[in-house]
């Protein structure tokens, strides 16, 4: 079986779009005519220009290749162009593409991707969700509102979920570490609070940051946050700063996580040997692929560190993470987003039940993907995936990170 046709479907969720502007997907076709798909997350270029980055990187180090040898072709991308350094572009273009030779590789043998990386290690793989407005919250309030995340987080809890994200603690900005407003340590206290008392001793509260402050300020946050005892204070300080991060950790007495930005076993090794993090999060549509996470997870495992897969895309890098997350033994739980839209475009194929996914035994990734319904929602927009907001921290007025990727700002 050699790897013989690509295709890349940009494809874009709703309004207000949670998991992003854009998923980028792309399918493989084998010269005997299987199919594996696969995601690339979140890039700095626009989804145009990431295109030519997945052609390319299919073209010179995959096409005709044998989709089983998959350290071959990661070497060939990670080496190209005498780079042999974690390229953000260039490994997300790969992961994508990796993710889709695994569920190639397993509809061709009839067996999912966790039974060919080491069997099934967690047949009930624990997710939590991020807190998003409920319906007839207004969106625009929810961000800032400790009550109305409180009474989400009651709702998750009663869904089954045992664990909540929120991230209250201030502007989503470009312009790297920022000693955080008076205002958003209180309100970010208070958030904590409101939701402890909702969710009591049912459920983990999960602190997430965007990297967005000081080393300083964010010890000074973590501190105000300790009396509520999160699960995680997620990516404290910007994430290639390993130095700064170990500080927080030996400073607070919360577990640092952090991961969702970082690509390959060269970014994440450092973090381990620093005592930087304890928690990795790797999204897999980025970080090199399931196979390299796997090497990450097994050099976590010696420093006594955990996995927690991270997700802000579309379902097919959702179910990639899950495969990665059934076969490892340093598992603490998986990152899920459920919508309409993500359901449909994998045809329910996956889901979460209690608060957990148990993976069925469908070959590859698992997943029946509806190109068509893929195909039918284009994306149009100029924006990127993601995006920070120029504006710095707000001193007198307050700020307030808006999750989702509105149509008026791409």
């Amino acid at each position: 079986m050699k790897l013989a046709d690509l295709d890349v479907i940009v494809t874009s969720p709703p309004a207000p779009g949670w998991g992003g502007r854009y998923w980028v997907l792309v399918k493989l076709t084998s010269d005997s005519g299987v199919v594996g798909w696969g995601e690339v997350y979140a890039a700095s270029v626009g989804p145009e220009a990431m295109t030519h980055v997945i052609r390319d990187v299919f073209e010179r180090h995959m096409a005709g290749e044998n989709p089983e040898n998959i350290e071959m072709m990661f070497r060939r991308a990670y080496s190209s162009g005498f780079t042999q350094r974690p390229d953000l572009t260039v490994m997300g273009a790969f992961s994508g593409l990796e993710i889709a030779c695994w569920d190639m590789v397993g509809k061709d043998r009839d067996r999912p991707v966790h039974a060919m990386i080491g069997g099934m290690m967690n047949r009930e793989i624990r997710c939590y969700t991020y807190l998003y407005p409920q319906e007839g919250q207004p969106i625009a309030e929810f961000w800032t509102s400790p009550d109305m995340a409180a009474d989400c987080a009651a709702e998750m809890v009663r869904q089954g979920y045992t664990a909540v994200k929120f991230d209250p603690a201030g502007p989503y900005t470009l312009r790297g570490g920022h000693m955080p407003a008076l205002s958003d340590i209180a309100l970010s206290v208070e958030f904590c609070r409101r939701v402890r008392e909702a969710v009591g001793d049912r459920a983990d509260i999960l602190f997430g940051t965007h990297g967005q402050f000081t080393t300083a300020g964010a010890i000074r946050l973590g501190r105000a946050l300790e009396p509520y005892s999160p699960l995680w204070f997620e990516e404290p300080v910007p994430p290639d700063n390993v130095e700064a991060m170990a500080q927080v950790a030996r400073a607070c007495g919360i577990p640092i996580a952090t991961g969702e930005r970082l690509t390959t076993k060269a970014e994440f090794a450092p973090l381990l040997r620093a005592g930087a993090a304890s928690i990795l999060q790797p999204a897999l549509g980025r970080a090199g692929g399931i196979w390299e996470m796997k090497k990450v997870a097994a050099m976590a495992e010696v420093y006594n560190a955990q996995m927690a897969p991270h997700l802000y895309a579309g379902p097919v890098e959702w179910a990639a993470n899950l495969q990665l997350a059934a076969s490892i033994p340093n598992l603490l739980i998986a990152e899920t987003i459920e919508t309409p839209f993500h359901d449909r475009l994998i045809r329910g194929s996956i889901r979460v039940e209690e608060g957990f996914v148990r993976l069925s035994d469908a070959p590859g990734l698992g997943i029946d993907v509806d190109e068509a319904f893929a195909r039918a929602h284009p994306f149009s927009g100029t924006g990127l995936h993601l995006q920070m907001q120029e504006e710095p921290c707000n001193y007198v007025e307050g700020n307030a990170f808006q999750g989702g990727a509105p149509p008026s700002e791409g």
